[in-house]
């Protein structure tokens, strides 16, 4: 059975959105975050998204060859993908599923198909859904020491766990954390 782990990049006061990155995220960068972002991607062998998400990485990545930032782009392009969406019509980025309905269902038939984990990448509003569905078994947070005071935040009202167990820690080059919990269930 596989792990459904949510994956998230935010500042210290969980602002996640794309907007704001060039001021949270970028002067972040380093080789030692890059390597670990890679790692995550490669520990998947399937992305969820909700639409919005899928949409934003979907006119990045799909255009880029293979190799662009250090293999990074082929491993997204070639992983399968899974859209949660009532409303898109057509998902062109390689090896993509919309998921339209039945969406815990399908999930779940997802999680237990033999595979590595499938990891849910933004996509705020599923992982709320995901959340009350009981079906994460994991968060990953990579933490970037600011606080930005705008933007978009992660976590939104209804979005509430019993508690989290935390799994592990690591310190990353210039204050980034990568932390690790699992749901108490």
């Amino acid at each position: 059975m596989r792990k459904l782990v949510v994956s998230e990049w935010v500042t210290l006061d969980g602002v996640f959105d794309a907007k704001t990155m060039k001021d949270w995220f970028m002067p972040f960068d380093s080789e030692d975050r890059q390597k670990h972002i890679k790692a995550g991607v490669v520990a998947a062998d399937a992305f969820l998204l909700g639409k919005v998400t899928y949409k934003m990485l979907a006119s990045y990545w799909s255009p880029l060859p293979d190799d662009a930032e250090g293999g990074l782009a082929g491993e997204l392009n070639k992983t399968p993908k899974f859209v949660v969406s009532s409303k898109l019509k057509k998902a062109d980025w390689n090896n993509s599923t919309i998921i339209k309905d039945k969406v815990t269902r399908e999930i779940t038939k997802l999680k237990q198909q033999p595979g590595k984990e499938i990891q849910v990448i933004g996509s705020a509003t599923l992982v709320q859904s995901l959340m009350k569905a009981n079906l994460v078994d994991e968060f990953r947070f990579l933490v970037h020491p600011v606080i930005i005071g705008r933007g978009k935040p992660f976590f939104k009202d209804g979005m509430r766990t019993k508690g989290l167990e935390l799994v592990s820690t690591k310190t990353l080059a210039l204050g980034v954390m990568s932390l690790t919990y699992k749901p108490i269930k």
